[in-house]
């Protein structure tokens, strides 16, 4: 080989050399936009994380809001519950206190309220035998062996009509009462209380007897 086509194949080596160590722009150009994809991808797979974290955060909380708003739901039922037994506990308590009043007493308590309004002992005793049954005798031994509410109501015998007793007496209203001897001492007291505000016999005994 001479030495001009040794040099211009040595030339051609080198310009080979060259160009393959030297991009074409339309080459760094793409290079450049595939790193920008891979840029916005990389981007974009970070904003999807975020958002996922954050949805995940928020039901987190949304959970954790609901579970405390059921745990305070529960907490309030339960205090609620013993309230309410607590209060009909001590309901029974003066209920059973009540029912211990001899009726010897309580009628004591009738005789000075209905003659301070100028209702009669016999009146007292006709509106007591109406609603009881008890008169005359079985009356006069309610009293003197001192039996107790419970016991007088027990042997007693209730007017048919006693349930047209109805309204307010010591603040409650006779008709929702749900223990039946407590309404039937509210049953006595409305009757009292009627004879004492001056009503008519024939009204308080609701027009029967």
């Amino acid at each position: 080989m001479t030495a001009a086509k040794t040099a211009k194949a040595a030339k051609i080596a080198k310009t080979a050399k060259k160009k393959e160590g030297t991009s074409s722009p339309k080459t760094a150009a793409k290079k450049t936009t595939a790193k920008k994809t891979t840029a916005n991808k990389t981007t974009a797979n970070k904003t999807t994380a975020n958002k996922t974290t954050a949805k995940k955060t928020t039901a987190n909380k949304t959970t954790a809001k609901k579970t405390t708003a059921k745990k305070t739901t529960a907490k309030k039922a339960a205090t609620k519950k013993t309230a309410t037994k607590k209060m009909a506990s001590a309901s029974a308590a003066r209920n059973a206190r009540l029912y211990a009043y001899s009726f010897a007493s309580i009628y004591a308590l009738y005789v000075q309220k209905i003659e301070r309004k100028g209702r009669s002992r016999e009146e007292l005793d006709e509106v007591i035998g109406w609603l009881t049954g008890y008169r005359g005798a079985s009356l006069k031994r309610a009293l003197d062996d001192k039996r107790d509410l419970q016991a007088f109501f027990a042997g007693a015998t209730l007017h048919p009509n006693a349930s047209l007793i109805t309204g307010l007496i010591c603040g409650v209203r006779i008709e929702d009462l749900e223990d039946p001897l407590m309404k039937q001492i509210r049953w006595l007291d409305k009757l009292v209380d009627e004879l004492a505000l001056g009503r008519p016999m024939a009204r308080i005994l609701r027009a029967s007897d």
